[in-house]
């Protein structure tokens, strides 16, 4: 009889113990987000989430999925393809003009990682010095609009963007657009001299790497929306102070990004992302400020109509820790 009660009081805690099971990845809701471009370190937050378990420790499976030039991360989130994307702040406001309900979720850089990079043999100190040389910019970003608008480019020829550094390394009166912690580092270990002007201090400063969900989603799956903030948030706080593990993990998906500056754009994102205002308010809080003021310059330079975006609708900081 004693054996029978021991076998009883065994399966009793087994039981027990599965009602207790935390679910297994197969069991988590799975969904997918979208990068605006290929695996690099500005995404290391989210990388660093997903390579450490984060997401899973707040009850979802994410999929991230890698960009690339023009990648259509808002069409693909506004239309149900991918359940989450980024983007940068002035994607969403070109977004809402279109009546497009896409909202930001949390800014990973509250500064603009967006440089303009010229010779450290020009002189240049200062986007606003640039004059007679050539200038490689995109013609589709907002900041390539207002810096056509803010300054008066003497003697400047504008060319299309190449991709690379290699035009800039052949041509000491070639100066072209990049993010800081890339296109300056190639260039200078290719033996180049680049000097990296940020468009951030031209007062032009839109949130970067923004992590965005559709008005839809938030309504109907509120708790799935904070699981990914949440376990991002706490990515990006990893990624910072630990970087390796993920960046072995982006090396992997995008070999082009080797170790070495990977290693250098986590260092360099380190006050982008815990800039004064985000030690303050907290990583990837957003305020209705800026989007004011980011609103009214693109209001300036003709890309939105007057009137037709409410930015107390474009974010919300609800769901950051």
């Amino acid at each position: 009889m004693f054996k029978y009660l021991l076998l009883a009081a065994f399966l009793a805690l087994v039981a027990c113990a599965a009602e207790k099971e935390v679910p297994t990845a197969e069991a988590l809701p799975k969904v997918q987000l979208a990068l605006n471009w290929f695996p690099e370190a500005e995404h290391g937050g989210l990388y660093a989430a997903a390579v450490h378990g984060y997401y899973e420790e707040n009850g979802v499976e994410v999929e991230i999925l890698g960009g690339g030039p023009d990648s259509p991360v808002v069409q693909r989130v506004a239309t149900g393809a991918v359940a989450f994307g980024i983007v940068n702040a002035d994607d969403i406001l070109y977004a809402r003009a279109q009546q497009i309900p896409v909202v930001a979720l949390m800014a990973s850089y509250q500064i603009n990682p967006h440089c303009i990079i010229v010779h450290e043999s020009s002189g240049i100190d200062s986007i606003s010095q640039i004059k007679n040389i050539t200038l490689a910019l995109s013609q589709r970003p907002a900041f390539s609009h207002y810096l056509r608008w803010k300054y008066p480019f003497e003697g400047v020829t504008i060319v299309p963007y190449p991709g690379n550094v290699a035009q800039f390394l052949a041509d000491e009166n070639f100066a072209q657009q990049g993010y800081v912690f890339s296109e300056p580092f190639v260039a200078k270990t290719k033996g180049g001299d680049p000097k990296a002007l940020l468009v951030a201090d031209t007062g032009f400063n839109p949130y970067a790497s923004v992590l965005i969900t559709t008005e839809e989603r938030i309504a109907a799956e509120p708790e799935l929306v904070g699981a990914v903030v949440r376990a991002s948030v706490k990515g990006w706080e990893k990624y910072l102070a630990e970087p390796e593990a993920t960046n072995r993990h982006i090396n992997s998906l995008n070999p082009e990004m080797g170790m070495d500056i990977l290693a250098y754009g986590a260092a360099e994102s380190m006050d982008m992302v815990l800039d004064p205002v985000a030690q303050q308010n907290g990583l990837g809080s957003m305020t209705l400020e800026r989007w004011q003021k980011l609103l009214e310059q693109m209001v300036t330079v003709d890309l939105i109509k007057d009137g037709v975006v409410d930015p107390t609708e474009v974010f919300t900081n609800r769901f950051l820790p």
